[in-house]
């Protein structure tokens, strides 16, 4: 059979998935309902992937963390041979989502089965995310300070222009101060590490790069955009608790071992969609007027570089 990665249409059919999510998400935009929102935007991604012609495997999805009971690690979805790779998040941003706040947004990303890392129980990655000038120069094992001058040089600017994208975090505040000694400049926010990553790797963005650790799910779709964008990923289990840690030394993950994303994600025949829910630096949020719902989604291929915009427009009953 015809691996769906060589179908025209196929990229194009996804982003019936994460609009779905996105239009069920928006109904929850500040309203204060974080896991309700979750939960609506999780069962209608769910009941689109199983409306379009795919055979998956969920590999990072909602599951033990979230307490779903969809889109679970290990779900399959269609039937058919041969199989592809899945790794989703209904909700990228969901604080932002629930306070009705910028920067909230579906997200998932595919690959041909057997290309993505399998992080196991793992809930939490430290990142580091590059633009396409800094590739090959910076070694994630480096001290802040390191890397920050490394990144200059790759930029050609001194160090006291240079913006990293933090989450502003309690585990972070170490990160931050070595930052700010070293003389850059920080964009502190509190949720959104998809978004930051893609700034690092936006050409006119002002964020130079991403460091620190957010969600691992979201590290293997970085892991693909980023490729998809020219830039670089890194990536690290970084366990945020004792029971965390337990079981991902006995799933046999190394959190001091740095992986790249051509090890997370072993294949170029990659694709990340997003559709936005609030606007962000990605995609814009929906709009609603006269009962027609307008939606951004944005599509990434990673074997080829390329980027696809599309709005759909949706008629609301």
């Amino acid at each position: 059979m015809t691996s769906p990665f060589a179908r025209a249409d196929f990229p194009f059919a996804l982003r019936l998935v994460t609009e779905a999510a996105a239009l069920a998400a928006h109904d929850w935009v500040g309203r204060s309902e974080k896991e309700a929102g979750d939960g609506a935007a999780v069962e209608a991604m769910r009941k689109a992937l199983g409306a379009i012609n795919i055979n998956a495997v969920v590999m990072i999805g909602e599951g033990e963390k979230d307490n779903a009971p969809l889109l679970y690690r290990g779900e399959r979805i269609g039937t058919g041979e041969p199989e592809i790779e899945i790794a989703v998040d209904p909700i990228e941003g969901t604080t932002n989502m629930a306070n009705g706040v910028d920067n909230s947004m579906a997200v998932m990303a595919l690959a041909p089965r057997g290309a993505m890392f399998d992080l196991g129980p793992s809930f939490y990655m430290d990142k580091l995310v590059l633009p396409a000038a800094a590739k090959g120069k910076v070694d994630p094992s480096w001290s802040v300070a390191q890397k920050l001058e490394a990144l200059a040089a790759a930029l050609n600017k001194p160090v006291r222009e240079l913006c990293i994208f933090v989450l502003n975090r309690k585990r972070h505040h170490g990160i931050i101060k070595e930052i700010h000694a070293a003389g850059a400049r920080t964009m502190l926010q509190e949720n959104g590490d998809v978004a930051g990553a893609f700034m690092a790797v936006e050409p006119n963005s002002q964020v130079d790069a991403l460091f620190g650790t957010g969600g691992s799910p979201e590290g293997i779709i970085t892991a693909i955009f980023t490729r998809a964008m020219g830039g670089e990923f890194f990536g690290r289990v970084d366990p945020q608790s004792d029971d965390e840690a337990a079981k991902v030394k006995a799933f046999g993950l190394d959190s001091s071992r740095w992986l790249s994303g051509q090890e997370l994600v072993k294949s170029d025949d990659a694709i990340f969609v997003a559709s936005g829910i609030n606007s962000g630096p990605l995609c814009r949020g929906v709009r609603l007027k006269h009962g027609v719902a307008s939606l951004h989604t944005v599509i990434l291929m990673a074997a080829t570089q390329a980027r696809y915009d599309m709005v759909s427009r949706l008629k609301q009953n």
